[in-house]
């Protein structure tokens, strides 16, 4: 039978993941002649060639993209092992480690932890305030079990390590100045709004969100300034220095700003969590997810999201 080595195989996987002997190197905090090694020996165990030369880099050979395939099983299987072991010893007691973008830390994970208190005092939540592509290098790199993101920048559901849960169809509601002409109107289209000066971070999920928005309906924003706090942009809306897509998980507002909703076509940017697949069997991580749903139910019946 063939020998299948789990530490080489990971090597293996994270070199599919990272692109180069070098960047596995330092991800797996080895020396690259190590990773080298390791994967030689892999390849002696396997019977078949691993890498093959491609300039000065080299790439995976079909033989072990084919590895890859079934090695995915086995992690996830390892991660059921994992999981059902946690609460063999612990029941529903143990630490979940959440990871999550900021408008989703109050509104989803703050009342979800709240509820898990009542509910379920053994499990310990611990959180950590990361964007969509942090998250889920964290997710990967098993530093987080459960990464709270957009849609947009969130693992595809044919992607073999993780599983993906939707929780949220967010609404984007648009914030102007109270003297505005149009912020009396109780429904408004987004391309009326096509003249004015737009405020929007100049990189980064919420830009390509705006900027998506405003393209579906028919305009390129002009942005006259760049933030990525929700405290700064409403600020500057209320000085009437321009107007800003705002997501009404965000629940920001101010005095001077008005919150107008858009119709009928309203945009929405989608919330879902991702957990390494077959870690959603852990009886604790299984508890916060389900948390995180009817919070996020519970928002959608408040707010009218859903």
């Amino acid at each position: 039978m063939t020998e299948w080595d789990i530490k080489k195989l990971q090597i293996l996987r994270t070199l599919s993941e990272r692109g180069t002997v070098t960047a596995t190197a330092q991800a797996l905090l080895m020396t690259p002649s190590a990773v080298s090694q390791q994967l030689s020996n892999l390849a002696k165990q396997l019977g078949v060639p691993l890498l093959e030369a491609h300039g000065r880099r080299v790439r995976l050979t079909d033989a072990a993209h084919l590895v890859l395939r079934h090695a995915e099983a086995v992690f996830a299987q390892l991660e059921r092992a994992d999981a059902e072991l946690a609460g063999y010893a612990r029941g529903e007691a143990g630490e979940v480690r959440v990871g999550a973008f900021s408008t989703a830390v109050p509104a989803l994970v703050v009342p979800a932890v709240r509820q898990l208190r009542a509910a379920a005092p053994g499990i310990e939540v611990r959180v950590r305030e990361a964007e969509a592509a942090e998250a889920y290098e964290l997710l990967a790199g098993g530093e987080v079990d459960l990464a709270l993101s957009l849609a947009a920048h969130a693992p595809t559901p044919r992607d073999p390590k993780f599983t993906r849960v939707p929780l949220l169809a967010d609404p984007l509601d648009v914030a102007l100045p109270v003297g505005h002409p149009l912020a009396g109107r109780a429904r408004l289209r987004l391309a009326e709004l096509s003249e004015e000066a737009w405020i929007f971070g100049g990189s980064g999920p919420w830009s390509e969100i705006t900027l998506a928005a405003c393209e579906a309906a028919g305009f390129v924003p002009e942005q006259a300034h760049s933030a990525a706090g929700w405290t700064a942009i409403m600020a500057m809306v209320e000085a009437g220095m321009g107007v800003a897509l705002v997501p009404r998980m965000a629940a920001v507002r101010r005095a001077g700003v008005a919150m107008c909703t858009l119709g009928p076509d309203q945009p929405r940017r989608h919330v879902v969590a991702a957990l390494r697949r077959g870690a959603e069997e852990g009886p604790a991580l299984a508890r916060v997810v389900e948390a995180l749903r009817e919070t996020a139910n519970a928002l959608g019946r408040d707010s009218n999201l859903s």
